[in-house]
């Protein structure tokens, strides 16, 4: 045997443990197995919720204002979305409140919001 045949003898046995390992998985993605790196990766998942809530808020607001009014988003509207959309029943003020002054900034709502998350 030449070393081509055998480095592609090596590669189709990889592909093939490869594919096994992912029929047995069936797709499932690897959780952290360490407490702590969980509870840190179950924070970050809750935060990515919070800004999503937060710019569903901001954009409802945006849409329910009239012309030449400002849209009015509270922390409250945060939670409610949050609660409503995603199943989080219980978020912190503090936390939802960190989520809109992040997406009211990225926003530039500024120009045309009003919120109580500075308060």
């Amino acid at each position: 045997m030449d070393a081509a045949t055998v480095v592609g003898i090596l590669v189709v046995a990889l592909g093939a443990a490869l594919m096994a390992t992912g029929a047995l998985r069936q797709g499932r993605a690897v959780r952290p197995l360490h407490p702590a790196r969980a509870r840190v990766a179950a924070e970050r998942a809750r935060f990515r919720v919070l800004l999503r809530a937060a710019g569903m808020a901001i954009a409802s607001a945006r849409d329910a204002a009239g012309h030449g009014e400002p849209a009015i988003v509270t922390v409250e509207d945060v939670m409610r979305l949050a609660a409503d959309h995603f199943g989080h029943v219980e978020v912190s003020r503090d936390h939802a409140a960190a989520a809109l002054r992040h997406q009211y900034e990225r926003a530039a709502c500024a120009a045309d919001c009003v919120t109580d998350a500075y308060g």
